[in-house]
């Protein structure tokens, strides 16, 4: 028996050189071509060679009677038109009886060559394996060409496409793998501004996770949106040990298996029922933080929604089933509230003296039907109701409950806010723990710098490579928060641009003050239109800009002259 040698393993996997494999499950495709056609070419050639050296046997006679052959290279290249069915003519001279006859059979043996040759190749481009082959092929051709960050996007259903829009709407790049066909032809169709790579297969199969780029230099992170939890851990286990320096954001339903994927290093695990019961809980007894949450995770430009009134105190009624049930009670009665449970199929009966329902079935009839009877009786209770299917979405939004559960948009918009800025997400915990009267404030805020549009998060540091003229600045005088945010051709109003958060020293300060002193090496968590940065752009790298910003002078913008004018003004100080 044999046994291999035991490697020494270390604690750090980043220490271990592994090889991502980069192989399609599917033959190769050119492999696949020529095994294939490899008969009805030997065919071709066979019969092309015969009837050459045949017409080159075969006697005939020149134009005065002579008795000549043809040369090889001759019957060469009257084959070669021939066969081809281009036909130029008989060359040099016209053909004897046998040559004609020769020529006979040598067309009728060529056209059944090639059509043989052709039915060969019709069947194998309708074979299933040759086009996964080939399509494997073009995929990764076009993944290895990609020369800006990606991520990979490990299933193309509900949670997937949400996130796939909202990434192609910030100019982000990404790479989709899921397991219907379906889905990869829908990529076809839609209108992103970027192509999208997507390829069929098993996103926890490591050759195809390595197709898919899991081993490029560019490759930012994964996002295992299967909505499958054993393919997610899957997708977790390979890239822990295959790249486990890149960030995995994942979507499980079960704690267990939430647990295992933590074990194997995701960066982060959404449970959509937990956290739908942490958001409900929130904007029961907060609902302004909640509106202020849910408006900076939703896409570019989603509208400003109004809040709701808190609940108070009292019992909710919960008709639910499976996982939901228990996560939904649970998180209820952690917020102080009494719960009281009954089967989804016994009805609600009488739900007088309730502060809440909760429909929680797998039907989405069902989820209505509930939701309706609860209504007829209580008009005033709140109702939060489970949407099972995406397509029932016109229902629900016709029914207009005060609350609606869909897994795949909640574990869309977590994911986009932890992974296009990790910060947002800092920030946004914050929030979680706010007032309504520090959220409001706050939001005023943004609403007013940024408009009602939610904003985009992005990052800006304080260093020699984003902020030149900052750092210049900040060399000899003092730059608050409030006058780099400052509209550049007008210091009285600001640009469209709202600070999120600070972090200095490893610390991150939520909403820090504008008047906070910047230092070099700050970085910035900003939320802007999409436009934002080009408001920044000058002062960030023209110190003149921030001059003007700050002292409202406008200076040269040579170097020299800068150079005066600081002069100047330091002795009149």
């Amino acid at each position: 028996m044999l046994v291999r040698p035991r490697k020494r393993r270390t604690t750090d996997l980043r220490q271990n050189q592994v090889s991502i494999p980069a192989q399609a499950v599917a033959s190769d495709a050119i492999f696949l071509l020529l095994r294939r056609m490899r008969l009805p070419l030997v065919v071709l050639v066979v019969v092309f060679t015969i009837s050459v050296f045949g017409l080159a046997a075969v006697p005939g006679t020149d134009a005065q009677g002579t008795p000549h052959r043809l040369s090889v290279f001759e019957a060469f290249y009257v084959m070669s038109y021939t066969a081809t069915t281009i036909g130029f003519g008989e060359i040099p001279y016209a053909f004897s009886t046998a040559q004609r006859i020769w020529v006979t059979c040598s067309i009728y043996a060529s056209v059944i060559a090639w059509a043989y040759a052709i039915g060969m190749v019709l069947s194998l481009v309708q074979d299933e394996a040759f086009r996964e082959a080939v399509s494997a092929q073009r995929f990764g051709r076009k993944v290895r060409h990609m020369g800006e960050p990606f991520h990979i996007i490990a299933g193309y259903g509900g949670a997937g496409s949400r996130v796939a829009k909202a990434l192609d709407l910030i100019r982000k790049r990404f790479v989709v793998i899921d397991r219907q066909g379906a889905r990869i032809d829908r990529l076809e169709t839609e209108l992103f501004t970027s192509e999208a790579p997507g390829l069929e297969g098993d996103a926890a199969n490591s050759a195809v996770l390595g197709l898919a780029g899991l081993g490029h230099k560019r490759c930012a992170g994964v996002l295992a949106m299967t909505g499958d939890d054993l393919a997610n851990l899957g997708v977790v286990q390979a890239v822990h040990l295959l790249r486990p320096e890149l960030p995995v954001v994942a979507w499980s339903r079960d704690r267990a298996i939430a647990e295992h994927m933590r074990e194997f290093g995701a960066t982060h695990v959404i449970n959509p029922y937990d956290r739908f019961g942490v958001y409900l809980t929130i904007g029961l007894r907060r609902p302004v933080s909640l509106q202020l949450m849910q408006w900076l995770m939703a896409p570019l430009g989603t509208p400003l929604g109004e809040s709701a009134p808190p609940i108070p105190d009292g019992t909710w009624l919960v008709c639910a089933e499976g996982v939901f049930k228990d996560e939904i009670e649970r998180d209820l009665r952690a917020a102080g509230y009494d719960v009281v449970h009954r089967d989804v199929h016994e009805g609600v009966g009488h739900c007088h003296g309730y502060v809440g329902f909760v429909a929680g079935a797998d039907s989405d009839t069902v989820n209505l039907a509930l939701g309706a009877e609860v209504r007829r009786q209580m008009p005033e209770i709140f109702l939060c109701l489970r949407q099972s299917k995406a397509a029932a979405a016109p229902l629900y939004e016709a029914f207009a409950p005060d609350s609606i559960f869909l897994a795949p948009d909640l574990v869309a918009r977590e994911c986009f806010a932890r992974i296009v800025t990790p910060r947002t997400w800092a920030f946004l915990e914050t929030v979680s723990a706010w007032s309504d009267e520090r959220s409001q404030e706050f939001m005023d805020h943004v609403v007013q710098r940024c408009g009602t549009g939610s904003p985009n998060g992005w990052r800006l540091a304080l260093t020699r490579d984003e902020a030149p003229g900052v750092l210049r600045w900040l060399a000899h005088d003092t730059l608050t928060l409030e006058q780099l945010l400052r509209h550049p051709t007008d210091p009285q109003r600001h640009a469209p641009v709202a600070a999120l958060g600070l972090t200095r020293g490893g610390e991150f300060i939520a909403a820090p003050p504008e008047s906070t002193a910047l230092q070099p090496g700050d970085d910035l968590l900003l939320a802007s239109p999409s436009r934002g940065y080009a408001y920044l752009r000058d002062a960030l790298f023209n110190e003149a800009v921030i001059e003007y910003v700050v002292t409202g002078h406008a200076v040269p913008t040579t170097w020299a002259f800068r150079v005066l004018s600081r002069l100047r003004v330091s002795r009149r100080r």
